[in-house]
């Protein structure tokens, strides 16, 4: 009986026949934590009787939700975690470089490796084929001392996704639309599995994407396949080293499987206050919005912005919308500005956030007023996840996002592309 690739990948680390069900032990090869999550992990690390972290070369610091800080408090929370990283060794990225998802993905992750974060996106690092998946602050202590951690083996839901996306529509769109089929808690501590033609032809930006919102569906981790996607990824950011093949067998045996017509997608969008609470973007129409965000570590890339800039450029948002941009990190900032696309941004009245979660979690950068609405490009849009519990967020594309941009209100991007 064949291996899907979550038991495949736990077989592999753990050196057994490691099986939906089953506990798995497996080494560590990545644990990180970022700055609202890390002090804890901190001080969970000291209070457990630890000294040393097992191996400094496989743990990360991020200060990235609240970058620059906006109090006090948080930067005495950067100050700790800078003391940390200087007394273990450890690697830390400071404030400036960008979401820690993004900089696991660009600079860290490789297929078939254990990562585990202290944070429940963590998960991005699945769509390079590894088992990725969020902790608690005290599991990622634990994890960084003993270098090991144990796993319970999920079960998988295989998704195949098959067709060429439609103008317009995206990968944001397919995993929107999935989410609102299985719902919020449809793939609770399961592995979601991708896979189909249309994941083949994905860029690798578009399966971080959709690895990076499996959560949202309550799922342990995102996976895809590592193929000859996986391996350019790689090389083209100076890791070829760490290219591995990996794919399910094909006699592997799945929980239940889903599959998703690409050609009839359409824009999606998700509507207050909850992710699965979906409807077409056509649907939405004439939904106004005071403000837009492009950004975050579910479309913060240059792909991301590519798209943004191709429907802006040479327009003007509308007077009564603030266009916020947030890089995902300070590549793809660097990137954006050589190929122009932030300077298209900037001149149709977009305002250029420092690389990072920016207005994502409502720490500061864009916390809307009572009773205001945001077109967001993000992955939450829980009450009170911009910093305000009377506002409302609605998640989108980046052409959707830069569509309703312009129109001042929820917009088809198809009627502007």
């Amino acid at each position: 009986m064949g291996r899907t690739l979550a038991e495949k990948i736990l077989s592999q680390r753990s050196g057994s026949e490691a099986r939906a069900g089953d506990i798995a032990v497996v080494p560590v090869d990545l644990a990180f934590v970022q700055d609202t999550t890390g002090p804890l992990t901190v001080r969970q690390f000291y209070e457990s009787g630890l000294k040393k972290i097992k191996d400094p070369g496989k743990a990360a610091l991020f200060l990235d939700h609240a970058a620059p800080s906006p109090r006090s408090e948080l930067s005495n929370d950067h100050m700790l975690l800078r003391s940390f990283a200087a007394e273990q060794g450890c690697m830390i990225f400071d404030v400036g470089e960008g979401v820690c998802h993004q900089l696991v993905a660009e600079r860290l992750a490789g297929p078939g490796e254990i990562i585990l974060g202290a944070d429940s996106h963590s998960v991005t690092a699945g769509a390079l084929g590894a088992f990725a998946t969020g902790m608690g602050s005290t599991d990622v202590a634990i994890a960084m001392g003993l270098g090991r951690t144990w796993l319970r083996v999920p079960e998988t839901i295989r998704v195949t996704i098959k067709g060429t996306f439609p103008t317009g529509v995206y990968a944001k769109d397919a995993i929107l639309y999935l989410i609102g089929r299985i719902g919020a808690d449809g793939a609770t501590y399961k592995s979601l599995e991708f896979g189909g033609d249309a994941v083949t032809a994905m860029a690798m930006s578009e399966r971080l994407t959709i690895a990076n919102m499996a959560v949202e569906a309550g799922a342990k981790v995102g996976l895809f396949p590592s193929d000859e996607v996986t391996r350019e990824y790689l090389k083209a950011r100076g890791r070829p080293g760490k290219y591995v093949a990996l794919a399910p067998d094909a006699d592997a045996v799945y929980e239940s499987a889903i599959g998703i017509d690409a050609r009839k997608l359409e824009p999606t969008v998700s509507k207050p206050h909850t992710v699965d609470n979906v409807a077409t973007a056509r649907a939405l129409q004439g939904t106004k919005v005071q403000q837009v965000f492009i950004g975050t570590c579910t479309n913060g890339r240059i792909e991301d912005f590519a798209v943004a800039a191709s429907i802006l450029r040479g327009k003007r948002r509308h007077e009564d919308v603030r266009l916020l941009l947030g890089p995902a990190s300070k590549q793809v900032l660097l990137d954006a500005m050589e190929r122009g696309y932030i300077q298209e941004l900037v001149r149709a009245g977009g305002i250029v956030l420092p690389p990072g979660c920016a207005a994502c979690l409502g720490v500061h950068q864009g916390i809307l007023g009572n009773g205001e609405a945001c077109l967001s490009t993000a992955n939450r849009n829980f009450k009170g996840r911009m910093g305000n519990p009377d506002s409302f967020i609605y998640l989108a594309s980046p052409a959707t996002a830069a569509a309703s941009a312009l129109a001042g209100e929820i917009t088809d991007p198809r009627e502007v592309m």
